[in-house]
């Protein structure tokens, strides 16, 4: 018998249809327990993205091949954030660093790099204060500065996927205590990365950086009580501080997460696509100019010298970020506690930089 599903989202909501049925497909793996499906839920590639799943049995498919990618926010003084001049200071983040001590795994490669696709490194201010209670917690206020990191284990996560894909496919660990072993360590490896590219952004702006508010993983398994419960693009809820992501012309919302069992304990992780690849830079360019497409809605700057990432990246290929939020808020699973609007924000390095 298929597990149950629960998809936490509004009959107004944008979810693909293809998405669910991606819920419903995985539900019927041997094992499985319950399909939990965020209101950012979009397809993946043979399993969807927004979805946590538990299961009796270990299935290094269902994390993907980006392990240990999650989002950190760290608090940060800049004396004058003037958008245009502190684009220009922004390191080439494209090109690693050494480490200075042995990273997880020993894996040196592509470290200090924020990578392709959706992850970015965003200069943002808080704009407005939905919370009293938690925003002084976390010693947030209207106006403060924060330094927004998404990225993952980079090509470490692929490895350890591909080891196992090229002999088991989907199919579950043969031995899921080695492959534990080695995805916990690409999570440490994506937090120690995040870091690092925080520390990169403060000195070339001069900046004073701070510990991190919250680093929070979402695409990961964690073990309890038998029980392996996969994230693919979903935080864990349970009583976490979590920022779930916008787009590059939108706000992101700072959430204190208390989401259940019914949700797997995990609320969403960001905006979610709503447009493939093909069709954002399709649509994009009957649209869009690329210098419109560096300047957002909200007057901050995107450092990106990649023209098609640009398009593929644009703020309309994902979905309304305040319906995501509504979605939470009405299901139970998270309470907002500050949104965030960018100043910068960077995706790969500009031209002439590298």
């Amino acid at each position: 018998m298929p597990a149950s599903v629960k998809i936490f989202a509004s009959p107004s909501s944008w979810i693909e249809s293809a998405a669910v049925d991606q819920c419903h497909q995985v539900a019927a793996f041997d094992g499985m327990l319950h399909v939990a499906g965020m209101p950012d839920l979009h397809p993946g590639k043979g399993a969807p993205i927004g979805a946590a799943m538990s299961s009796t049995v270990l299935y290094p498919f269902l994390v993907g091949s980006d392990i240990g990618c999650g989002i950190a926010v760290f608090p940060i003084r800049v004396k004058r954030p003037v958008p245009e001049k502190l684009a220009a200071r922004f390191p080439d983040l494209d090109e690693p660093v050494s480490p200075s001590t042995d990273p997880p795994l020993g894996y040196t490669d592509s470290f200090g790099t924020v990578g392709r696709g959706n992850h970015f490194v965003e200069l943002a201010r808080v704009d407005t204060v939905l919370d009293a209670f938690h925003s002084e917690r976390l010693g947030l206020a209207k106006g403060d500065l924060v330094l927004i990191v998404h990225s993952g284990s980079r090509g470490l996560g692929e490895r350890i996927l591909r080891d196992h894909t090229e002999l088991h496919g989907a199919g579950p660990a043969p031995d899921p205590a080695r492959y534990l072993e080695n995805h916990d360590s690409a999570v440490r490896w994506g937090s120690l990365n995040r870091r690092m590219l925080a520390v990169r952004v403060s000195r070339a702006l001069g900046a004073e950086l701070g510990e991190p508010l919250v680093d929070e993983c979402h695409n990961l398994v964690t073990v309890a009580d038998g029980v392996y419960l996969h994230r693919k693009g979903a935080a864990r809820g349970d009583g976490r501080d979590v920022l779930i992501a916008g787009t590059r012309g939108t706000a992101s919302y700072l959430v204190a997460a208390h989401a259940g069992a019914e949700a797997n304990f995990s609320v969403a992780h960001g905006a979610g696509r709503k447009m493939s690849r093909a069709d954002a830079l399709r649509r994009g360019k009957a649209k869009h100019t690329v210098e419109e497409l560096r300047r957002t809605p909200v007057g901050s700057l995107v450092v990106c010298g990649d023209r098609q990432l640009l398009f593929e990246e644009a703020p309309t290929a994902y979905k309304r970020i305040e319906q995501v939020i509504g979605d939470l808020t009405a299901h139970e699973l998270a309470t907002p506690i500050v949104t965030t609007l960018p100043l910068v924000t960077y995706k790969t390095a500009a031209v002439g930089r590298r």
